[in-house]
């Protein structure tokens, strides 16, 4: 760490966003955090950050560039900017296509051009996703018993993927990506793209629009129904949220390599597991019973499969995923099943917000 140790994590109270501030901490960072606290759990997650160290919180939404802008150029010896603010929701974005633009899109564009206007240049991460990719119709599928495979050889998808933006929080990520990627070429600020695929772990307090590891975890810990979208075969490669933010962390100590650059960040196919079919296993078998489920028709854009080659990211970070899906989910079910009276309010609390 150099003398300037300062962090500015966007989004930061969210669920990566706090798991994130507290990885910062530990490591002896200074941290800021900018977050407009509209998602229900976020106060949540900033009561236990206040208990874990010093953490400056300024409520302010990305879109609100004259805010955002203030708050990145008063923010001293400012050496990573994290990224992670944003609306992460599929189907929210087909249904208010407007508001997950303004979000992802120009929320990105503003964090840019205030880190673009400060002398001592800071690195911007920026959380992407692996749905820039798109369905990947081209690549061959094969079904088996539990899960859907790649029919070649294949041992995930590429950083040299072609990018095929499906939905709207398809493009609006994706366009924030190539923005992110071109500030570093055009305008000489350092960055690094990371297309994440299927975060979980504690302080997720999902949904079934998002987060499916959780909500399905919490669901079956409260005996709420949970419905399965398409056959319950679609593979995710599952990466544990204490092996990203140690990605972030290399990304910061290692600046200079890093600018630049895009890197598929997930579990690897080591870490693949298939949604129900081998995942609701593991969590039938930590509950004690079977999960009666419903089914779904599939949902726009949803990938059969998508595993992470992650080859790019263990050669420049010296980075490998440390945690397995199996373990993970366990320490994920506990956390669950001690917190389930504040999920709960949190869960009332987004029902009602939707009705």
């Amino acid at each position: 760490m150099n003398s300037r140790n300062t962090v500015l994590v966007t989004g930061g109270a969210g669920f990566i966003g706090a798991n994130t501030v507290a990885r910062l901490l530990s490591n002896g960072y200074r941290v800021v955090v900018v977050d407009n606290f509209s998602r229900e759990g976020s106060e949540l997650n900033r009561i236990w950050l206040e208990s874990r160290g010093d953490v400056v919180f300024h409520r302010v939404d990305i879109r609100d560039n004259e805010s955002l802008t203030k708050v990145i150029a008063n923010t001293n010896s400012l050496d990573a900017i994290i990224h992670l603010a944003g609306q992460v929701a599929v189907t929210s974005s087909v249904a208010n296509p407007r508001e997950d633009f303004e979000v992802n899109a120009l929320g990105t564009f503003n964090v840019l051009e205030a880190a673009r206007q400060l002398t001592n240049r800071p690195l911007v991460i920026f959380a992407s996703t692996n749905k820039v990719y798109g369905r990947m119709e081209s690549v061959e599928i094969a079904e088996e018993t539990t899960r859907y495979a790649y029919k070649s050889d294949l041992i995930g998808v590429s950083e040299a993927t072609p990018l095929d933006f499906h939905s709207p929080y398809g493009c609006s990520k994706g366009a924030a990506d190539q923005y992110v990627r071109d500030y570093s070429r055009i305008y000489g600020l350092p960055t690094v793209v990371l297309r994440q695929s299927c975060i979980y772990g504690p302080r997720q307090f999902g949904v079934e629009d998002q987060g499916w590891a959780a909500w399905f975890t919490i669901a079956a810990c409260l005996g709420l129904p949970i419905t399965i979208y398409g056959d319950g075969k679609q593979v995710r490669d599952m990466l544990h949220v204490d092996d990203l933010t140690r990605v972030y962390l290399a990304a910061i100590e290692n600046r200079d390599s890093v600018d630049g650059l895009i890197l598929n960040i997930g579990g690897g196919p080591g870490n693949a597991l298939s949604i129900w079919s081998e995942f609701g296993l593991l969590l039938e078998e930590m509950l004690g019973h079977p999960i009666p489920i419903e089914r779904g028709e599939w949902r726009q854009g949803d990938q059969p499969i998508y595993i992470s080659d992650i080859s790019r990211a263990k050669t420049v970070l010296g980075w490998t995923p440390s945690i397995n899906p199996s373990a993970g989910l366990r320490e994920l079910f506990e956390w669950v099943t001690v917190n389930l009276a504040d999920i709960e309010r949190v869960l009332a609390a987004r029902l009602g917000k939707a009705k």
